[in-house]
């Protein structure tokens, strides 16, 4: 049986399963085509597992193409970071990386052929004009002025184009369809223009570039690509691209199918403002650890598992939605908690003196990385006499169903002793700066021998080996659910201006000392964190949290499925 089968089925694969048992389709060929003119982001994420997903499933090929055609705002590093991060996902594409670049010989070819058929002409409105001419839903268009120049003169005009005699502006190539067409995109479309611009790839050698309609459908033709998913707003262009085909009369014709791309909650999906957070200092670059992008989500700890679990869960609609991110938090959750070992850390520091331990006492004791599961093996933890709490774990005055630390209280360490808080040091301010505590010997291991119980158990480290680290903490970067609604607001006022906070005095244990960068840990009763694998070093370890342990999506999905 195919993996496809076991696969919960959609729209597209019923279309797919359909060609093929009707011999249209003997192999499955798709492709993933971006822009390489910025950082791919989540979005992206679900087109990666869709495109490649349906080629593994159904034991077919996928293609990673570039749609290099606007070189003013494409740049090589963009196409580095697509392939490493399509790479990072878990997929691998057939053969080289292609490029539309590749095509532009044939791609101009094609655009002469059209000429010689009466399809295609030059024209020289300006772009205010061209949207003149163009009509509205409600009125037809009107014939540009020169759309009945003969093909002789198109062919010679066309040809002065690529020459570059002609300033960027002063005319397209425009297909010749039907100016009354109810479907706008069937008004005389653009197919070129010209672009005085140095591309990455051909230099200078051209100064015209295909439009993304002509070139994307003719690249799928001579890829031989037999299904082209594209997001919802291709559908209005796909007469179009049916259209560029039945004309040249190619042997390839792909079936193009939309589906509805992903809207997540408290960001932007859009390169081009994302390009803007950046430009404009409110995150540190594409790979910030707050940002929506692939580099920024595995800077920041996310696995491409969880990545891959998300855009499974979410599935393949043909209507646009809202996707809340407490969904993606729990993929991401759910993966690091059975791949995460568990260290200690305290991220805001309280000092706890043991009085009756020994002063110069240092024990190794022996900590599981899976406390119920000791195939993750072990580590070693010093415990003192000095050693540090959370500040959140003391309280002056305890309530009954306080279960931390507090004056005449008792509490476990975890993996340690039971303590009781004895004595309350302050400084002149009256801050707390250190808590008295006595510890029982006979608690070893954090377990009684007379068989008494403590609700609380707190991590700790020792002071005097304790590690110091950065510890960076976010928040959503938005504070707006969908930022850019309101199209009479800026997008980045809904800027949370506390996204980013940092823990400068945190200690760690001293066993992530020798933590790669990248590596993925839980700390105990905090949340799951990644050492930054741009800014950390070993003189300055730098965590980012990557999600808090507090199953939000769980709670949500609870309620939502509740009786009544």
């Amino acid at each position: 049986m195919a993996e496809s089968e076991n696969k919960p089925t959609n729209f597209i694969r019923m279309k797919i399963d359909e060609d093929r048992s009707s011999g249209k389709t003997t192999q499955v060929h798709t492709r993933f085509p971006p822009e390489p003119n910025g950082y791919l982001h989540i979005g992206h994420a679900k087109s990666i597992c869709l495109n490649f997903g349906i080629a593994n499933d159904y034991q077919g090929v996928c293609n990673l193409r570039f749609d290099d055609t606007n070189p003013s705002k494409e740049e090589q590093e963009y196409v580095e970071s697509i392939q490493e991060d399509v790479k990072w996902l878990g997929f691998s594409w057939s053969g080289e990386p292609h490029f539309a670049s590749d095509y532009f010989e044939k791609l101009y070819e094609f655009a002469q052929t059209l000429i010689r058929k009466g399809k295609a002409y030059v024209c020289h409105l300006n772009a205010a004009e061209v949207r003149e001419y163009r009509g509205t839903l409600t009125e037809p268009g009107r014939n540009s002025p020169y759309r009945d120049r003969s093909v002789d003169e198109n062919l010679d005009l066309f040809q002065r184009m690529r020459a570059g005699e002609f300033k960027d502006g002063a005319c397209l190539l425009r297909a010749k369809i039907d100016m009354a067409s109810p479907i706008i995109q069937l008004r005389d479309p653009a197919l070129y223009r010209i672009r005085k611009v140095h591309h990455h790839r051909t230099g200078d050698k051209w100064c015209i570039y295909p439009m993304y309609d002509f070139t994307h459908c003719l690249s799928d033709s001579l890829e031989s690509i037999t299904h082209s998913l594209c997001t919802l707003e291709f559908e209005n262009h796909r007469p179009l691209y049916d259209w560029i085909l039945e004309q040249l009369e190619v042997t390839c014709h792909p079936q193009q199918i939309e589906f509805a791309r992903l809207n997540l909650s408290n960001t932007v999906m859009s390169k081009r403002k994302l390009l803007m957070l950046v430009e404009d200092g409110f995150v540190s670059g594409w790979d910030d650890p707050r940002m929506p992008t692939i580099s920024g989500m595995r800077r920041r700890g996310y696995t491409p598992e969880s990545i891959r679990e998300f855009c499974e869960r979410i599935g393949v609609a043909k209507a646009d939605s809202m996707v809340d991110i407490s969904l993606l938090e729990f993929c991401v959750r759910e993966d690091l908690n059975k791949t995460s070992p568990r260290v200690m850390a305290v991220l805001d520091p309280i000092k706890l003196t043991i009085t009756n331990y020994p002063e110069d006492q240092v024990e190794e004791i022996d900590a599981a990385y899976f406390q119920d599961d000791k195939d993750w093996g072990s580590r070693k933890v010093p415990f003192s006499r000095h050693l540090l709490i959370e500040r959140a774990d003391f309280r002056d005055e305890a309530h009954k169903k306080w279960y931390r630390l507090a004056p005449g209280k008792e509490v476990r360490l975890k993996f340690a002793y039971y303590v009781t808080c004895d004595e309350v040091i302050r400084d002149e301010a009256g801050e707390v700066v250190e808590l008295r505590c006595s510890y029982d010997p006979a608690t070893k291991g954090g377990w009684s021998e007379d068989g008494r119980k403590v609700k609380g158990t707190l991590h700790w480290v020792s002071e005097a080996h304790a590690l110091r680290a950065e510890v960076r903490e976010f928040e959503p970067l938005f504070l707006d659910d969908n930022p850019g609604a309101n199209k009479d607001q800026a997008f980045t006022e809904h800027v949370n201006p506390n996204s980013l906070t940092k823990s400068l005095a945190a200690r760690v244990e001293p066993s992530l000392a020798t933590a790669e960068p990248g590596m993925r840990v839980q700390f105990e009763r905090q949340g799951y964190y990644c050492l930054d694998a741009r800014d950390s070093t070993a003189e300055n370890l730098i965590f980012n949290r990557t999600v808090t342990l507090r199953d939000s999506w769980a709670k949500i999905e609870k309620k939502i499925n509740a009786p009544g």
